[in-house]
């Protein structure tokens, strides 16, 4: 399996504060790749780096084999690598299917200011539908934006980073503040979108990331400790004391 996403100990400073400590990471084309690690592990910094939102002080990073360190957030989209919530802002007097359909203008290059035409534009729109039924929301596709629910709004979300069609999907803790049953049908849709994405998941959800994960790496200030799969992470006795201590993960 080819590695789509490399890191070569890349380092974030600020000021005498080190949160990025020389990480070393590979996500594998295809492979849903978690990290977890304890508050303040700088797990917001790296996906930060990885996105193209900050630049490391040092260090690389290569997709696709080409090195995309000093790309911005919209390079690096254009070239597949996607951070869901980065793609455009949510438009609350919009309903999904046009709320998608600008996602996939975006990653088009279409101007946003030819919106009312460009809605039109054949292929957007096969890829906002594309993206809202895999993202589960078909049934709500002419609904407002405003009118969804909070775990429907995350799925729009979802669906506006899959009509992107992206290559490499960065995920940041996209359960946060859902109750169980809608933390389940994200689990649900994650499952689904398996293998036809390379994913990077950062959640606090542990048994959503033992259920999920091909791989999981563990950040703890700002150094990756331990890479592996979910077996070897939950027999970890060092990452046992450290982060997940006596909880129980099925």
């Amino acid at each position: 399996m080819s590695m789509l996403l490399q890191t070569e100990q890349i380092t974030k400073r600020y000021g005498a504060l080190l949160v990025t400590d020389s990480v070393s990471l590979d996500v594998r084309e295809g492979e849903l790749h978690a990290i977890i690690g304890p508050n303040g592990a700088g797990k917001t910094t790296l996906i930060n780096q990885l996105s193209g939102e900050l630049q490391p002080n040092s260090g690389r990073i290569r997709f696709q084999g080409q090195d995309v360190t000093e790309q911005g957030i919209h390079a690096r989209a254009r070239r597949g690598l996607l951070r869901s919530y980065q793609i455009t802002s949510v438009f609350d007097e919009f309903t999904v299917r046009e709320n998608a359909t600008l996602a996939a203008m975006g990653a088009n290059g279409h101007a946003f200011s030819f919106w009312k035409r460009l809605l039109g534009d054949a292929r957007s729109v096969e890829a906002a539908q594309e993206g809202i039924e895999a993202a589960g929301l078909a049934a709500r596709a002419d609904v407002k934006a405003s009118d969804l629910g909070y775990g429907e709004r995350r799925q729009l979300e979802m669906a506006m980073a899959l009509a992107a069609r992206p290559k490499f999907l960065l995920l940041d803790e996209p359960m946060a503040g859902m109750s169980v049953q809608e933390s389940a049908a994200v689990v649900s849709l994650l499952q689904s979108l398996k293998r036809q994405y390379t994913i990077l998941l950062v959640e606090h959800d542990m048994n959503a990331v033992f259920a999920l994960a091909d791989r999981i790496s563990v950040l703890v200030y700002g150094k990756l400790m331990v890479t592996g799969t979910p077996d070897e992470i939950r027999g970890n006795e060092e990452v046992r004391a450290i982060y997940l201590g006596e909880e129980e993960v099925h």
